[in-house]
């Protein structure tokens, strides 16, 4: 886990932000879910988990103290579990797009899906095999948090937003701001 990730609000500036968050692969990590009293106080679960334990009492006292967020696998069906998104708006500070390999782009679609069809305005964070190479693209598609994996320079990450001064595309971010010119 990174000390530090790359935040980049919708209308903000990117900078370096402590992590909070400990992304919990669920029942393949060793006992259940991680004591929130020790270490860090905040936990992403697997959304697959959360599936099958949201109505736990605990877990959604914790959810709503803001201790507890999902994360998505690069093959969850978000679109066929549309009621449990629309539930967890309410109680998710945090929501994470997993990337098992950094050259599988399916989480791109996650975070593109959850700002345009379930109006998500809650953070979106990148996670697990993300390289700087991934930043731009991942904010234009909806993502506004970044958590790069352990071998990447996260003050080279931060200037990755301003490699372009010109928007030529529509995106989450922002609209296109000129016309291309041949």
């Amino acid at each position: 886990m990174n000390q530090q990730i790359i935040y980049f609000p919708k209308d903000g500036k990117p900078t370096l932000i402590t992590n909070e968050w400990q992304v919990w692969e669920g029942e393949r990590d060793e006992g259940g879910i991680p004591n929130l009293d020790h270490g860090l106080h905040k936990v992403l679960v697997p959304f697959h988990w959360w599936i099958t334990h949201h109505q736990n009492v605990d877990i959604l006292t914790r959810s709503k103290k803001g201790e507890i967020g999902v994360w998505f696998a690069a093959d969850d069906d978000i679109l066929k579990h549309a009621d449990i998104i629309e539930e967890g708006k309410k109680l998710w500070a945090v929501v994470g797009a997993h990337f098992p390999l950094f050259r599988d782009g399916r989480s791109f679609s996650t975070a593109a899906l959850l700002r345009d069809r379930f109006q998500w305005q809650g953070e979106i964070r990148a996670i697990g095999d993300v390289l700087i190479d991934q930043l731009l693209q991942g904010a234009r598609v909806g993502f506004d948090a970044f958590e790069l994996r352990p071998d990447q320079n996260l003050d080279i990450g931060l200037k990755q937003f301003d490699l372009f001064s010109v928007t030529t595309q529509n995106s989450w971010r922002d609209t296109r701001s000129s016309q291309a010119t041949i």
